[in-house]
């Protein structure tokens, strides 16, 4: 049995980094676990640490804010999550990996302090944006909680990369974004899709004006709008989640009808995939939804 799992999605500008002041964040941060104080997992937007201002040169940002993963903002993270005992995912951050490259990728720490995952968003948005794609899917356990995946944006945008979080075990997907386009109307769908379609809850985080128009949204593994924000500058959307919830729709099927995660007969061939130049096989399919073991992808 899983514990009830009670979440805090931030929607919220991003910190510019021009005018980096860790401490303002880590008062932030204390400030919503003093008046939220039954959180157990705190979820910023993409990029909430590592933001521009409007005049400010992208490119030129994202270089002065690189940093390796076990740099100074891991270290202010990890003792953040650990003074205030719970889950912070603090949104992404550049990080400079250790072939010389620059990826756009979102960390989690644990109550411990443990740094438990880090995944590198795989579909930068093109020609826009010019990090180094990441090519691992992440998924992280909470104890007493369940599973969790990790994607970043525009990867919601492909549907390949929440079904093999699923596929993975994942119960909550947290999709985290920063999406000041019109397009945000099509996120939206998209949460809703790849939640039924997987049967999992997705959290879709998106930053608060200027850097993002809001419309941060909650879904349940049946396709159902948990909660939802409007465009306002801050917010944070507060919600209790069962997440065994998604293996109960998994067992028995969207509205009691629909389990994707076993469509096959017994003595069916594997069907052949010419885009992937690959294929579904059955009984690998049959795994889908229900892996737990231990040896899971970590970070890119």
């Amino acid at each position: 049995m899983s514990q009830p799992l009670s979440v805090g999605l931030v929607q919220a500008a991003a910190r510019h980094h021009s005018a980096p002041d860790p401490d303002a964040f880590a008062a932030e941060v204390r400030r919503l676990a003093r008046t939220h104080p039954g959180i157990r997992l705190l979820v910023y937007p993409e990029l909430h640490l590592c933001g521009h201002a409007k005049d400010e040169d992208p490119e030129e940002v994202m270089v002065a804010a690189a940093q390796p993963l076990d740099g100074p903002r891991d270290a202010m993270l990890s003792g953040l999550a650990r003074e205030l005992d719970l889950w912070l995912v603090p949104g992404t951050v550049y990080e400079q990996g250790e072939d010389g490259q620059i990826y756009n990728t979102a960390v989690v720490y644990s109550p411990r302090g443990a740094r438990v995952a880090a995944y590198r968003k795989m579909f930068p948005w093109r020609p826009h944006e010019t990090t180094a794609a990441g090519s691992r899917f992440v998924v992280f356990d909470m104890d007493g909680y369940g599973r969790v995946g990790l994607s970043i944006c525009y990867d919601a945008w492909f549907p390949e990369v929440t079904r093999h979080l699923a596929w993975q075990g994942a119960d909550l997907v947290l999709n985290l974004v920063r999406t000041p386009t019109v397009d945000r109307a099509q996120e939206l769908v998209l949460a809703r899709a790849n939640a039924i379609v997987n049967q999992v809850f997705m959290a879709s985080v998106n930053a608060a004006p200027p850097d993002g128009i809001g419309r941060s949204v909650l879904v349940d593994p049946e396709g159902r709008v948990r909660a939802e924000a409007g465009p306002e500058p801050e917010l944070v959307l507060t919600d209790v989640l069962d997440l065994a919830e998604a293996r109960r729709v998994r067992a028995h099927g969207t509205a009691g009808l629909t389990r994707v995660w076993d469509p096959f007969a017994e003595d069916q061939p594997p069907l052949e995939l010419p885009l992937y130049a690959g294929r579904i096989d059955p009984e690998r399919w049959r795994g889908g939804g229900h892996r737990r073991e231990a040896d899971r992808p970590g970070p890119a």
